[in-house]
């Protein structure tokens, strides 16, 4: 039996790659209403998508730089959506 292995959609940008990477890791997740990107604070996820993007790099970017995309992403998202109401609302 052929086993194809499914293919990661063309990202543009490097940024748009850390997304993707976190997002396939289970690192973030997409709020289903507003459609703000969430940390959902798995530390697991976060190594498995630090190591898709050490391992995977986009041709002629560094690994390390890569890495530091993934983490800048990461420190810029939030774990709530700013558009859900709280609990306190």
């Amino acid at each position: 039996m052929l086993m194809t292995k499914e293919r990661r959609p063309a990202v543009r940008t490097l940024r748009g790659r850390a997304i993707a990477v976190l997002q396939e890791a289970g690192a973030i997740r997409e709020c289903e209403e507003h459609g703000w990107m969430q940390d959902r604070a798995d530390p697991h996820a976060r190594e498995r998508a630090l190591d898709i993007a050490r391992r995977d790099a986009p041709p002629g970017i560094p690994h390390a730089e890569a890495v530091a995309e993934a983490r800048d992403v990461l420190e810029s998202i939030g774990d709530t959506c700013p558009e859900c109401p709280t609990e306190s609302d």
